[in-house]
């Protein structure tokens, strides 16, 4: 697609760039390519994590934010989603340069000779997983747009940008294959290869769960904690600024869409519980007759036969606001 419109065609049509990163997609269609599907991966990851809570990271159609207003405020769903979308910038590249699919960059080149860990000598062989190209990569063309301006939320966006990327580099794992007679293991070919993405998900969704509230230093070099009580942050933690709207009502301007028709568990105590989701308005039972596949069977050779089962369940969804109470928020 990129290649039969012109890199520059594309480039130049893509909103909310600026010129650094346009230069560097006109320069690398190609590793563009990968980051647009790596894109669609974070945003599912995104939307995994938080699937139980008010705030569901819904995308907004039409909306080169993608998330909508809920990015302008220095919050702390704004610091995940940074995080999230910088470490799937490193993983789709690092994944696109070990598959060969991009010109500048392959297998990680400085994997050669031998080396050691704590089950001994291995050699190393194999592709290992070139993570830092996706790294320098990402920082060059996600770090663009905050270095153009030198403001505190900036300096917030560049800080849990590189969590995300850092991320990505702590679950790298060792991947060895045995060789020697019937694979007794007298020697090893070892590479480097990234774990699976859900992995980083789960660890920056904890960071999430203990972002720290900051406020920018006298000298607007760097953070000093909201609350004296509270630890300083490190280089792994996420933080932010603002305290979060409690997305309960649609709230344009803060970027809420309220939970007004989100299904809601009326079983459980936690966030996806419906006294939480719903926000104490109630919510609304309905039964559902659902078809399933059931009694499978294997047939040989090499089938399975299963039955439809109908299987009836109620489904409850949180009740809107009250008309008046919804009013106040638009």
């Amino acid at each position: 697609y990129i290649g039969a419109l012109g890199a520059r065609v594309i480039c130049d049509n893509i909103p909310g760039l600026v010129n650094k990163q346009r230069q560097l997609c006109q320069r690398y269609p190609d590793i563009m390519q990968s980051v647009g599907e790596g894109a669609k991966e974070w945003i599912r990851e995104c939307q995994h994590q938080f699937r139980h809570h008010r705030w569901n990271c819904s995308t907004l159609d039409r909306d080169h934010t993608v998330f909508g207003r809920v990015m302008l405020r220095s919050i702390r769903e704004a610091a995940f989603v940074y995080a999230i979308s910088s470490a799937g910038v490193v993983y789709a590249i690092t994944r696109a340069c070990s598959q060969g699919d991009l010109k500048a960059c392959s297998c990680d080149p400085l994997k050669r000779g031998r080396s050691k860990d704590e089950r001994g000598e291995f050699d190393w062989g194999g592709c290992s997983d070139n993570i830092n190209y996706g790294i320098r990569f990402a920082k060059a063309f996600v770090d663009a747009k905050e270095k153009k301006v030198k403001d505190a939320r900036a300096l917030m966006n560049l800080h849990n940008n590189r969590c995300g990327r850092m991320a990505v580099k702590r679950f790298l794992k060792l991947e060895c294959k045995c060789h020697g007679v019937s694979g007794s293991c007298t020697l090893r070919t070892c590479w480097l290869a990234m774990s699976d993405f859900r992995k980083t998900g789960d660890y920056l969704r904890k960071k999430y769960n203990g972002a720290i509230q900051v406020t920018m230093n006298q000298d607007g070099t760097g953070f000093t904690v909201a609350n004296k009580n509270f630890r300083k942050p490190t280089k792994t933690d996420l933080v932010y600024f603002e305290n979060s709207p409690d997305y309960c009502v649609m709230d344009k301007s803060a970027g809420s869409l309220g939970t007004a028709g989100r299904v809601c568990n009326k079983m459980s105590r936690g966030t996806d519980g419906c006294e939480v989701m719903c926000c104490g308005r109630g919510y609304d039972t309905t039964r559902v007759t659902r078809i399933t596949k059931c009694e499978c069977k294997f047939h040989w050779c090499c089938a399975v036969r299963c039955k439809e089962c109908e299987d009836t369940v109620d489904v409850h969804t949180c009740k809107a606001p009250k008309r008046a109470e919804w009013l106040d928020q638009t």
